[in-house]
């Protein structure tokens, strides 16, 4: 007991330093690519989209290099169901009125969120995602980024803090913004590295799998960027930045990250993932098409997302 304690609080900091550092990360970045004369939607897009799934990324990688390839796979698949009903789901209640969907939202999230769900579907069915299959997923969502670039609304700049683009306009990027940008990537690495090193103790101290943790407890901390923005965006009555964040990081999660990860490995789908979570991300998916095509998310459709969560995370965890 006292050694499981002991890496539940190294899990719990380790984790805490690389949300920490991401953002830290992810805003140095913003700075520097403003400075050097990216457009805000560029910005927005490539940096600030990638910025809060940085934690899923960095975990995936660490994950398949220390042989512990069913990490990514609960953790893609957990954090996946955990933005579209956890996630979602508080940000239409702190919403003060429903959320409208953009039109951006409509003709191109959507349709990639669902086609994304149901490639990885196609990939993990056999339990095992190779290096080819990520070829796959990352031209997907290049095709992903040249629609958005050419279709989405260049002026949308409404992800780029206010405090980002003041700093940005002196024209050229500050030493501390390149030192913020350093210091934090090894914080990151760091973070990353204890992060698996104390889940996958902590799975062997409660006798349960490695996949199951990372449903539950990894996916729910790797998503907390992504509920901070949604949070935020929501009480400041911008519900459409929340989720046009939501989408975007599940769709980069789903095709980006498993692409990244075959790179350095193929990826294990065990059967405790392929029964529920891959069919429940799926069917999370598909919920949430079927409930925005009126282009709106009420706190009711918000109170259902919540329910179907806590049901998910009960049924993994004590299933």
């Amino acid at each position: 007991m006292p050694e499981l304690l002991l890496w539940s609080g190294i899990f719990v900091a380790s984790l805490a330093t690389l949300v920490t550092a991401s953002r830290y990360f992810t805003e140095a970045a913003e700075v520097i690519g403003l400075s050097l004369g990216m457009s805000p939607f560029a910005v927005g897009v490539l940096i600030v989209a990638t910025g809060t799934s940085l934690p899923e990324l960095i975990t995936a990688i660490f994950a398949v290099q220390k042989q512990a390839s069913e990490i990514v796979a609960g953790n893609i698949l957990g954090a996946g169901v955990s933005n579209l009903l956890f996630v979602l789901g508080v940000a239409s209640l702190l919403s003060k009125e429903n959320i409208r969907l953009e039109s951006q939202n409509i003709a191109i999230d959507l349709n990639y969120l669902i086609g994304s769900a149901a490639l990885l579907l196609l990939v993990m069915r056999d339990g095992r995602v190779e290096w080819t299959e990520g070829v796959l997923g990352a031209v997907a969502y290049v095709a992903f980024l040249f629609y958005i670039f050419r279709e989405g609304n260049q002026a949308e700049d409404l992800v780029i803090s206010d405090d980002v683009k003041e700093m940005s306009r002196a024209g050229k990027a500050r030493p501390k913004d390149l030192l913020t940008l350093v210091v934090s990537g090894v914080f990151i690495y760091f973070g990353a590295n204890y992060t698996i090193d104390a889940l996958e103790r902590i799975a062997e101290g409660l006798g349960v799998s490695r996949a199951v943790i990372s449903i539950t407890m990894l996916s729910l901390g790797t998503t907390l960027p992504e509920s901070v923005v949604s949070a935020t965006a929501a009480l400041k009555g911008k519900g459409e930045i929340a989720v046009g964040n939501i989408l975007g990081s599940c769709i980069f999660n789903a095709l980006a990250i498993v692409s990244v990860a075959t790179a350095f490995g193929a990826i294990r789908v065990p059967d405790e993932i392929l029964r529920l979570p891959l069919p429940a991300y799926l069917g999370a998916s598909i919920l949430f098409y079927l409930l925005a095509r009126d282009k709106n998310v009420s706190r009711w459709e918000g109170v259902l997302f919540l329910v179907l969560y806590a049901l998910f995370i009960a049924q993994v965890a004590f299933s």
